[in-house]
């Protein structure tokens, strides 16, 4: 088992980073490996919707996007933390998920996902709503704990002070390792899920 934990935040080792350190902690204890990347101090800029991905198979833009989405492909889970800019992830978050779910061609089905985010008071269940709508558009099943799965923190180094917080990192870990284990055993004896005819429409004939 693996999962590439996306770090949004552009503060090296603040407080987005105590949550996503508690949550390697646990998935090392889980034996689950993890890379963690550091996206929110890259510069990185939002789609055009050229569709230039559909005949590269890439994004057009080659930056850090186009090394993650290997990473992205080949591991079992997908992690992304950000800090909450306006009840929302931060600009450089949002970029980097739109051109990387967008470009990245290859089936996500069954890939856990899990969204993380931290605020000093409040906007966290906006943003955690908006991260979460990558997971569901894509047939990732989202992982939960045992409340949203947010950390408070204002200045550096606040976050260890929410034991709270701390403890939702720590179960969402737990269950995100457990639903990789499962959906793997599924795999084994059932298979991949059954696939149906998407139609497509633009709510007009």
């Amino acid at each position: 088992m693996k999962v590439l934990i996306l770090n949004g935040s552009p503060r090296v080792d603040g407080n987005t980073s105590i949550a996503v350190n508690k949550m390697v902690e646990v998935f090392n204890q889980e034996g689950v490996d993890t890379e963690v990347v550091q996206v929110g101090i890259q510069a990185i800029r939002g789609c055009i919707a050229c569709g230039k991905c559909g005949e590269l198979g890439k994004c057009v833009f080659d930056d850090v996007v186009n090394e993650i989405a290997p990473k992205f492909e080949q591991v079992d889970g997908l992690v992304v933390a950000s800090p909450v800019y306006y009840a929302a992830s931060n600009a450089t978050v949002e970029a980097l998920l739109q051109r990387l779910f967008y470009s990245s061609h290859f089936d996500k089905t069954m890939k856990v996902g899990a969204a993380v985010v931290c605020a000093r008071r409040g906007g966290c269940s906006a943003a955690f709503d908006e991260l979460n709508k990558f997971f569901t558009i894509s047939g990732m099943p989202v992982a939960s704990s045992v409340y949203w799965n947010s950390i408070h923190g204002g200045a550096k180094g606040d976050a260890e002070q929410d034991l709270e917080g701390i403890s939702v990192m720590q179960q969402l870990a737990h269950n995100m390792s457990f639903l990789m284990k499962s959906i793997a055993l599924g795999k084994e004896k059932y298979g991949e899920p059954t696939k149906v005819d998407r139609q497509w429409t633009n709510f007009i004939r």
